[in-house]
């Protein structure tokens, strides 16, 4: 288990960026797989980001893969979901997760979610 903070969420215009910041308090954090999920009023959490501990894996949802990047800085002990080209269906409340089995299945600590909100 690990409890994690995150931060970076805010107001963004229709074409911007934003970088989400989730910092990871525990030891070990380099075995914790990682992950991004978001959600929307009136929709499923879903799927958006995940990491391997050694960050040399990632995954995507399918329909973020090439505007949304996420990394890791363990030396920080901190993920990062980076975010370009923003739509307003990116308008969600983001949260990062912690698998500490570093298998990407048990995402055991959930952070407290950070918004994100884009306007056209």
């Amino acid at each position: 288990q690990v409890q994690l903070v995150e931060s970076g969420g805010g107001l963004v215009q229709a074409g911007g960026s934003l970088r989400l910041s989730c910092a990871a308090f525990g030891r070990t954090f380099s075995s914790y797989a990682m992950g991004w999920f978001r959600q929307a009023p009136g929709k499923e959490r879903e799927f958006v980001a995940a990491i391997r501990g050694s960050g040399g894996k990632t995954y995507y949802a399918d329909s973020l893969k090439g505007r949304f990047t996420i990394s890791r800085d363990n030396d920080k002990n901190t993920v990062y979901l980076q975010m370009s080209s923003q739509t307003p269906e990116d308008t969600a409340v983001y949260y990062c997760a912690a698998d500490p089995l570093g298998l990407g299945s048990t995402f055991a600590s959930w952070g407290q979610g950070t918004q994100v909100t884009v306007s056209s």
